[in-house]
């Protein structure tokens, strides 16, 4: 069973580390490590202080220990004593404001860093203009209760990818930050990326297990593959591939008693349904001058209804502290008037499951067959990705049969539903156990020896 300890900085010795009797474990330790650096140092026994690791000025000094008073789990291995972890949040967006130093994903991060104490880590943000490749050291930012303040560290225990957006995913120098951290300095570097929404759907289609959960989907080819599928299911979605926050999403539905086609979609911060006498006139008077070979054309679900506007739910899994997956959140979202999606941008609110199902009964069946859902697909998810996977946030939806369908998986969900105030407790979760799952990964490389010492 881990245990966290109070880490105290003495002026009292050269050299030396005093820890607690338990962490005498019949180990000769001669070395203490934090992050990627480690210090000659000798061990001695104190019998006062039973939660307490004393580290002498010198010793500190030499791997760059921030005392910033936070409880920290120790871990020996091969005679050096690692504390931490120190976790890397790597990022982009940096501005010049030291109140708002990622701009308005600040709010986001400090309460991010604020699970801190919590968890028995040191988690800090940095990008890569943060980084010195000679000392192999970060000027990290840190945030307590004073606010945000700068640190220099060792290169971390694990990093924790928080990318804000493709265009930033794919810069080189970004990429080479994750490549030599990962290559060169064996660093644990968890949720890169963002899915693709056809690379998902291929990837899990093959699963027996979850191939069920999730409706037909296909790249655009040709106006008949949707003709065909509005025969089928009587509407249809095109999607972006790479799109997110329910943007650039069209909903394509056919009147088999008018025989009008219909598509609606948002403009402008405006809703909008359009008719149309064929197919292709919709095509060409609603995507005239755009490039279809980005999108994908999805079956359309009869989704379950409160007052009369479709529903969907947000589903958080993360890994915990064991590496194990746990669902985490579960928020319905109820589309806007005229909305062909449930993001509340677009006019859509944020329930919690008592305000859309009318009994206890069915709340409890709809939880236990969404949570089954997203338990089984986070699996099949690790298993078909590539990298390390610790979060995701799923989109459902429940047909009127009670069926479960997956409309998207994000690797770097959003945090909206957290604004309703009975879920804001779940936002804390969420936090906690994104740092949780570091603690692990950072015992995991240490234990195999994976980490690499300077």
């Amino acid at each position: 069973m881990r245990k966290q300890y109070q880490i105290e900085i003495s002026d009292s010795a050269s050299k030396t580390v005093f820890i607690p009797n338990e962490l005498n474990l019949h180990t000769h330790l001669t070395r203490m490590a934090f992050g990627t650096h480690s210090a000659d140092s000798s061990f001695l026994l104190q019998k006062t202080k039973k939660n307490s690791i004393i580290i002498s000025k010198d010793v500190a000094e030499a791997l760059h220990f921030p005392d910033l008073k936070i409880p920290l789990h120790a871990f020996a291995n091969k005679g050096t004593l690692y504390l931490g972890p120190l976790v890397g949040i790597f990022t982009s967006g940096f501005t010049s404001f030291p109140l708002r130093p990622v701009g308005d994903r600040t709010l986001f991060f400090a309460k991010l860093l604020s699970v801190k104490k919590t968890v028995g880590a040191i988690p800090f943000l940095f990008g890569d203009q943060h980084i010195n490749w000679e000392k192999e050291t970060i000027h990290g930012l840190f945030y307590h209760e004073e606010g945000w303040e700068t640190f220099e560290v060792p290169f971390p225990n694990v990093v924790y990818d928080r990318l804000p957006n493709r265009r930033s995913e794919r810069k080189n120098e970004l990429k080479e930050v994750r490549s030599r951290l990962q290559k060169d300095y064996l660093i644990p570097w968890y949720n890169p990326g963002f899915f693709n929404k056809l690379d998902v759907y291929e990837r899990l289609q093959n699963e027996d297990d979850i191939s069920h959960y999730l409706p037909e989907t296909h790249s655009f080819s040709s106006f008949s593959v949707i003709e065909r599928m509005l025969a089928d299911y009587g509407h249809v979605f095109l999607k972006p591939i790479n799109g997110s926050l329910g943007l650039g999403i069209h909903q394509i539905i056919y009147d088999k008693k008018d025989g009008y086609y219909y598509c609606r979609y948002r403009v402008r911060d405006e809703n909008r349904l359009r008719r149309f006498n064929t197919l292709e006139n919709l095509m060409r008077n609603v995507f005239a001058g755009r490039s279809l070979s980005r999108m994908l054309v999805q079956q359309g679900i009869h989704l379950l209804r409160h007052e009369q506007r479709a529903i969907d739910f947000r589903v958080h899994t993360n890994k915990d502290e064991n590496g194990e997956w746990k669902v985490t959140a579960t928020a319905a979202k109820v589309a806007g008037p005229g909305s062909v999606t449930t993001h509340v941008k677009s006019g859509g609110e944020i329930k919690i499951l008592e305000e859309v199902f009318e009994s206890d009964a069915e709340k409890s069946e709809a939880v236990a067959k969404l949570s089954e859902a997203a338990l089984n697909i986070s699996k099949a998810l690790e298993r078909n990705m590539e990298g390390i996977i610790g979060e995701i946030g799923f989109d459902f939806g429940l047909d009127r049969n009670g069926h479960v369908w997956l409309f998207e998986a994000n690797s770097k969900p959003g945090r909206s539903i957290f604004k309703h105030p009975q879920l804001r407790e779940f936002d804390f979760l969420t936090s906690k156990l994104s740092l949780s799952f570091a603690v692990f990964l950072a015992e995991a490389s240490i234990m195999k020896h994976q980490e690499i010492l300077r």
